[in-house]
């Protein structure tokens, strides 16, 4: 289904991940960027699937299943979570937040319908309900860093509508990975940097724990996240799934890319641990320096994420 904001004076439509919300509102990728920091525009992330979890033990059920410390979550506050496989891979993952009745939560275009019937084959004799939501949508806003919140009518949100473009570039310099663009069947939360923000190091027991404890503990992801700061002179961004290589050795792939306003093409890929931080690599035959969002040695995530 289209974002109504489509109609919106020179709104181009997005394609691929984010097809249903405007790319831009032809306006330059700068110009677009710059207003949403200035707390002056939001981003139309409506195609983003919505859910809620309903009844008295919602959040201690989420608290047993999920990376995230969910017992006593303060109302209103929010959270980033992920559902781990038994062996520590990333499964499902979603933000949101506790109004006192309900936990809402969103999740990546087209996940919505699989995180949902994993849910519910988990909920056994706890008193919890979940399901989709029609009529309720995300919008993404600066303030201090990015950050998401829910609207019941998208042609009354408040500012300047900018585009998903402008929002992807902000994430990607900001090294967020995204669910299934950035990660694959394989990643776990420390290949990425999500300890500490969607992965709570104190908690109890939870499906894949294991995992994730033993290479917090002893370091050496088998992958680590980097930004790739990418030659500026080539006048295409390498695609999603490109090999990066070192030599013509295959070292990692490409999450995805964008043009920021002030470090130019930049793109997340996904190497394996060893490739040297300070080889200039290829991605899809464009040059690319790194910066290191995860430590190779340590398996600790080097930037705080953001919540989303």
């Amino acid at each position: 289904m289209s974002s109504p904001l489509l109609s919106r004076p020179g709104a181009v439509e997005a394609e691929g991940h984010d097809a249903g919300v405007a790319a831009h509102y032809g306006s330059s990728f700068a110009a677009e960027q710059r207003t949403l920091l200035s707390g002056d525009g939001f981003v139309d992330l409506s195609h983003r699937d919505v859910l809620r979890i309903t009844g008295p033990d919602r959040l201690t059920w989420l608290h047993s299943l999920t990376t995230q410390y969910l017992e006593g979550l303060a109302v209103g506050r929010w959270t980033d979570v992920l559902l781990l496989s038994p062996q520590g891979r990333i499964e499902h993952d979603f933000s949101g937040l506790d109004d006192g009745e309900t936990f809402w939560a969103h999740t990546e275009p087209g996940a919505g319908a699989a995180l949902i019937d994993f849910l519910d084959r988990m909920r056994f004799m706890s008193r919890v309900e979940v399901a989709a939501v029609d009529g309720r949508f995300v919008v993404g806003r600066y303030a201090g860093g990015l950050a998401t919140e829910f609207v019941e009518d998208l042609d009354a949100v408040a500012g300047t509508p900018v585009g998903v473009y402008a929002w992807e570039a902000l994430r990607i310099a900001a090294g967020r990975p995204r669910f299934g663009l950035d990660t694959d069947e394989r990643t776990i939360p420390n290949e990425v940097g999500l300890l500490g923000s969607a992965v709570h190091l104190d908690k109890g027991c939870y499906r894949g724990q294991e995992t994730v404890a033993r290479v917090h503990n002893l370091g050496r992801p088998p992958r680590r996240l980097t930004l790739l700061h990418l030659d500026g002179s080539v006048d295409h961004l390498p695609p999603h799934g490109a090999d990066v290589l070192l030599g013509d050795k295959v070292v990692g792939q490409v999450g995805s890319a964008a043009r920021h306003h002030e470090l130019g093409p930049i793109g997340l890929a996904l190497l394996k641990r060893n490739t040297p931080v300070d080889a200039t690599l290829l991605a899809d035959g464009v040059a690319a320096a790194q910066e290191p969002i995860v430590d190779p040695d340590a398996g600790l995530h080097v930037r705080a994420g953001l919540n989303m």
